[in-house]
């Protein structure tokens, strides 16, 4: 059963998401994290779900596991789940304030993915409104590192979905209304290189710079991309006083290809950079977050061909596909359990200041969720 337009006002939707968006919630501002948490846990209990708590990783937000009343409680259901991290930092809302331009809205984090996030808990409101009980018991999960990868959440991540039948992900919806049924591996890489320490101005050839051995080595990661594997470098920090001679400098890179076996083959690659002289000297790389291939199974199709008929209901030809950026349908579809992505809203832009979505897609994801919540058995 899909609910009808009447269901969604689209005004209605766009003031609740509002409230979303201009609650600034970056991954390592735990406070900001929270409060984003606080206010998804409003509207999740007035939704009618009993709220859990999770603690978070170190120095990270907490997460949030609504779980709505069923007569099958404590049966494996539907695991709705996102995050609700951004990358964007504190005080971006200056410069890509929450507008409304014409089809589009714009906002930090507004497409991925609290756009998304907020429509799926307005379908399941929609449909405690109407009466209307899933075949399966329903929870939400809401997480808060999913922008660095993962690294504390995945086990809470992997724990509820071993729980689950089904897993729902409400990350951004494909260009042209279509939905994620896979996503490609990925690696990230923490880079650290170590030069001596000298007077840039009074004893400049005693120094080695780590900042100059850091710049020649990421020119040396970003020429290993080819059409099996990418690399490609981030984050740098070096350097104090412009005085010195840097004898350290650390970096971050990722790396990204479609199977697991090439993505395999690039983390070798990466590793053999590292090269240290006796005296501590060179390039390190260590080896961080990695987030395995997913490759739709057989039950993952039949879940995207229950959301096509679903969207055909509603005027839409919806398509599927992988996708290089990454999410946490990475982890709960390698362990095995059905998982369909990309269930979110539409727009572009995501991780810019040009971040926006298509204020139609709003209303009708959340119809499209409320026809799959209730075909899902």
């Amino acid at each position: 059963m899909t609910l009808g337009p009447d269901a969604f006002d689209t005004e209605e939707m766009l003031a609740g998401l509002r409230r979303w968006v201009e609650c600034e919630s970056p991954t390592f501002e735990p406070q900001a994290v929270n409060a984003m948490m606080d206010l998804a846990s409003e509207d999740l209990a007035a939704a009618g779900a009993d709220i859990t708590r999770i603690p978070g990783p170190p120095g990270l937000g907490d997460c949030v596991l609504g779980t709505f009343p069923h007569t099958r409680a404590g049966e494996p259901g539907v695991l709705v789940m996102g995050h609700l991290d951004t990358v964007h930092a504190l005080g971006t809302l200056e410069r890509l304030p929450f507008r409304r331009e014409g089809e589009r809205a714009y906002g930090p984090g507004i497409l991925d993915m609290k756009g998304g996030t907020y429509a799926a808990i307005e379908a399941i409101a929609a449909l405690a409104r109407a009466s209307v009980e899933t075949p399966l018991p329903v929870r939400v999960l809401l997480t808060s590192d999913e922008e660095i990868g993962s690294p504390g959440c995945r086990a809470i991540i992997e724990a509820k979905a071993a729980e689950s039948r089904y897993v729902l992900v409400p990350e951004p919806g494909l260009p042209g209304d279509g939905v994620v049924t896979g996503r490609y591996a990925i690696a990230r890489f923490d880079l650290e290189a170590t030069g001596q320490s000298s007077h840039a101005g009074a004893d400049l050839k005693r120094g080695r710079s780590a900042i100059a051995e850091m710049a020649r080595r990421i020119g040396e990661i970003e020429a290993m991309t080819d059409e099996d594997c990418t690399f490609s470098v981030g984050v740098v920090h070096g350097g104090r006083w412009v005085n010195c001679v840097a004898s350290s400098c650390r970096g971050e890179a990722l790396s990204m290809a479609k199977r697991q076996a090439d993505l395999d083959r690039g983390v070798e690659r990466m590793l053999a950079l590292t090269n240290v002289s006796p005296d501590g000297s060179g390039f390190r790389v260590t080896r961080g977050v990695t987030r395995p291939v997913w490759e739709p199974s057989a039950e993952t199709m039949r879940m995207y061909e229950l959301a096509r008929d679903v969207a055909a209901g509603l005027g839409v030809d919806l398509s599927h596909g992988a996708q290089g950026a990454g999410s946490d349908a990475n982890f709960t579809g390698a362990m095995g359990v059905a998982s369909l992505d990309g269930l979110g809203v539409l727009g572009e832009g995501w991780h810019t200041l040009e971040e926006h979505i298509l204020i139609d897609s709003l209303p009708r994801r959340a119809r499209m969720m409320t026809g799959l919540l209730t075909r899902l058995a």
